[in-house]
């Protein structure tokens, strides 16, 4: 067994094997807007909840011991513009329009649900057991736990865009490395997490870790095949705010053409978070053929394709005043791993964030393309935010 494939295979299994609440560093999280800030408060207001010290009770007919439920939801819409030729993508769009609500029940299960209105579909729905932090429990759909970019909530990763590690290894935007179409980086699966072994003054966690199992096939699908995709991840904090962790990922996917190929991915990644100072670094790793490169009349791959594909990328955040924070990334994505086939993305983005629910974006982009026709073009992106 390769390098890679041991790396994916063998740190699943040890995280399944072992005894095992996150934060937002890794998570999307949900926050109210302007709009459902008055009707979260309303609730509060026509709720009866429990005092905290209240024993809860147990049965099918308790109503009781329920939590507010938060709603929110916000609206990422703006204009991006291309050099390319035939770029065909130069206009106004609406990116996201999102809604959700999340809650507890009985304190110790956590629910949450977000629907995209835009092209309507269920994004996420999880039902979590949240007791004790060194071990927690989900199941639904929810984002896949592979990488630091793929899980972050589009108001945090700082750019108009994710890295073309998260869009090209999670399926979050694009078709991915074996050819799944984009799924938001989501899957339907159950996932163990959890922080083990505080430390230092502050008391933070040394130990992260989560392990689990996916369909394999994406958002909103049943599964397709008799394999389940299994990944997890280790990541340590040495100093509060500064983790890094391993990520490995193993299975099989099936496409709609009926070809079947195996997908081992692993990532190294870093990120550090300090008085308003961000840094992220990842590179991933892929190997396994893409279904659409399987010609069904000949029965055998087409010429070319290959079954290796990489990405890695370094991104700082710089704030300059309270409201005006400057990102900058190096964004790499080579398709069959090789030098031949690397696009390279340099990006600046200035995030004039006015207000916790308003921010505004202007990205601009030189882009490096060794496979397209015209390898070097520029890219101009302005985007708006609005939590309601």
């Amino acid at each position: 067994m390769k390098l890679q494939n041991f790396l994916a295979t063998g740190l699943v299994l040890a995280l399944l094997s072992a005894p095992s609440s996150l934060s937002a560093v890794v998570e999307d999280e949900y926050q109210e807007g302007f709009l459902t800030s008055y009707l979260n408060r309303g609730l509060e207001k026509a709720m009866q909840v429990p005092a905290d010290n209240e024993k809860p009770s147990f049965g099918r007919h308790i109503t009781k011991y329920v939590s507010v439920p938060q709603f929110g939801g916000y609206v990422i819409g703006g204009y991006r513009y291309s050099s390319r030729n035939n770029a065909g993508t130069n206009g106004f769009d609406a990116r996201l329009i999102r809604i959700y609500v999340s809650g507890t029940v009985l304190r110790d299960f956590r629910y949450r649900v977000q629907l995209e209105l835009k092209n309507p579909a269920m994004r996420d729905y999880t039902l979590e057991w949240i007791r004790f932090k060194e071990i927690q429990v989900k199941v639904g759909q929810f984002k896949r736990c592979f990488s630091y970019d793929n899980p972050l909530n589009p108001f945090d990763v700082g750019l108009c865009s994710y890295s073309q590690l998260a869009g090209r290894m999670t399926a979050l935007v694009f078709e991915d490395c074996n050819g799944e179409p984009g799924q938001n980086g989501r899957d339907q699966g159950l996932q163990l997490q959890g922080d083990l072994f505080p430390i230092g003054k502050d008391g933070h966690r040394l130990l992260r870790y989560q392990a689990a199992v996916f369909n394999g096939n994406g958002q909103n699908r049943r599964d397709n095949n008799s394999q389940k995709d299994w990944m997890g991840n280790i990541q340590l904090q040495p100093i509060q705010g500064l983790y890094v962790g391993l990520f490995g990922w193993t299975g099989t996917y099936k496409g709609s053409n009926g070809v079947s190929v195996k997908r081992h991915r692993w990532a190294l990644s870093a990120i550090y978070e300090r008085n308003d100072w961000t840094f992220r670094a990842e590179y991933a790793h892929h190997k396994g053929r893409n279904v659409n490169d399987f010609d069904l009349a000949t029965n055998s791959w087409r010429e070319g394709s290959t079954d290796e594909a990489d990405a890695w990328y370094a991104l700082a955040g710089v704030p300059v005043t309270s409201w005006l924070k400057i990102f900058l990334r190096y964004d790499v994505y080579r398709k069959s791993a090789t030098w031949g086939t690397m696009r390279s993305i340099y990006s600046i983005c200035p995030n004039f964030q006015l207000h916790k629910n308003l921010m505004f974006q202007l990205q601009y982009d030189y882009v490096n393309d060794r496979l397209a026709t015209d390898h070097n073009y520029h890219q101009l992106w302005v985007q708006t935010y609005v939590r309601y």
